[in-house]
C-alpha cells in the first residue's frame, strides 16, 4: 500500500472530493494525499500518493507540469474563469494573432504573477477564496514563478487554444487574464486540462468511476527518476533510520559530493533520500515503511 496513482480528475469536483472518493478504494487509516490542486473546472492529471509514499508529496508539486486551456478573450471573471461571473468587455477589438502570441510570449520566463483573487492562498490566515466569496477585497502580492513554454495552438475570436508548460506554483487563470489585460480586451480561462506532472501523464490517468478491483499503484521510485542511486546493508539500513550517516555497499558507483540521492535497501526497495557527504549517506527523508524485521 505505498505507491502513487494517477487519477484523471473530472471536472466540477475539489481535488479534495476525488481523493475522497480514492479514500474508500484502500483500508481505513491509509495515509493518502494529492499533489498540486486542481480548480473545480480543471480535468486531467492528479497525482496521489499512497501510505509512505505521502513523505514524497513535495517532491512531486516541485515537478514540472503542463496544460491545455482554451482562454476566452473580450471578458473578464471574478475568478479568472468561467465558474465566476463573468462580464463583457465592452466594444473590445479582437487582437491579429501576431498580437497574441507577443502578449503571450511577454509572459515566457522567470515572471512575477498576482495569484487570482479566488484561489487557496491565505490572507490573514484565512482562505482568498473564501474572502472573495464573501464580497470582500482580496490583494494577493506578486510573487516569481516559472512559465517555460506557451504554444498558441489555435485562433479565432474570442477563443484561444494554448499549450503550456511551466514550474510549481504557476495560475494558468493569471497568464490568461494578464494576456488579456495587456491587450486590452479582458481575458479568462474557458476551460483547462493538466496533461502532466513530471513523468506522469493524462494517459496515465485512471477515473474515479474505475474502482479498486486489481489496481496497482506506480513505484516510489518513479518520483526520484533521474536521481544517482546507493544501496544498503541491512545493518546500514538500521542505523539510517536512527538518522546516522552511513556507508554504502561497494561496487556502487559514489555519487557526486553533496547530491541528493535515492536510498535503496538490498532488494532495491526505496527506503530514504539521502545526500551524499564524504562518502556516506546523509538520511534527510526516511521513509516510514522501512522498518527492519
Amino acid at each position: 500500500m505505498n505507491g502513487l496513482l494517477v487519477l484523471d480528475k473530472p471536472g466540477g469536483m475539489t481535488s479534495r472530493d476525488a481523493v475522497n472518493r480514492v479514500q474508500k478504494w484502500f483500508p481505513r487509516k491509509t495515509k493518502i494525499g494529492h499533489t498540486g490542486t486542481l480548480d473545480p473546472l480543471a480535468t486531467g492529471v492528479l497525482v496521489v500518493c499512497i501510505g509512505a509514499a505521502t513523505r514524497l508529496a513535495d517532491y512531486v508539486q516541485a515537478m514540472g507540469k503542463s496544460y491545455a486551456s482554451r482562454f476566452r478573450l473580450g471578458a473578464t471573471s471574478t475568478s479568472d474563469d468561467a465558474d465566476g461571473e463573468v462580464t463583457e468587455t465592452p466594444a473590445a477589438v479582437p487582437p491579429t494573432r501576431e498580437e497574441l502570441e507577443d502578449a503571450l510570449a511577454a509572459l515566457v520566463g522567470t515572471i512575477e504573477q498576482v495569484p487570482p483573487a479566488v484561489s487557496a492562498l491565505k490572507v490573514g490566515g484565512r482562505r482568498a477564496h473564501a474572502l472573495a466569496r464573501q464580497g470582500r477585497d482580496v490583494e494577493l502580492a506578486a510573487r516569481p514563478v516559472r512559465v517555460d513554454a506557451i504554444r498558441l495552438t489555435h485562433y479565432k475570436w474570442p477563443f484561444a487554444d494554448v499549450e503550456i508548460d511551466c514550474g510549481k506554483g504557476t495560475y494558468i487563470r493569471s497568464i490568461a487574464r494578464d494576456a488579456g489585460s495587456q491587450l486590452g480586451v479582458g481575458g479568462m480561462v474557458e476551460t483547462l486540462r493538466r496533461t502532466r506532472v513530471g513523468p506522469y501523464t493524462a494517459e496515465q490517468g485512471i477515473g474515479l468511476d474505475r474502482g479498486a478491483a486489481g489496481l496497482k499503484l506506480l513505484p516510489m521510485l518513479s518520483v526520484l527518476d533521474g536521481l544517482p542511486q546507493v544501496r544498503l546493508g541491512a545493518a546500514e539500513v538500521v542505523r539510517l533510520r536512527q538518522g546516522q550517516r552511513v556507508g554504502f555497499l561497494a561496487g556502487v558507483g559514489e555519487p557526486p559530493e553533496g547530491a541528493e540521492v535515492a536510498v535503496l535497501d538490498e532488494s532495491g526497495e526505496l527506503i530514504a533520500i539521502g545526500r551524499a557527504e564524504g562518502g556516506l549517506v546523509k538520511p534527510e527523508c526516511v521513509l516510514a515503511h522501512a522498518v527492519p524485521g
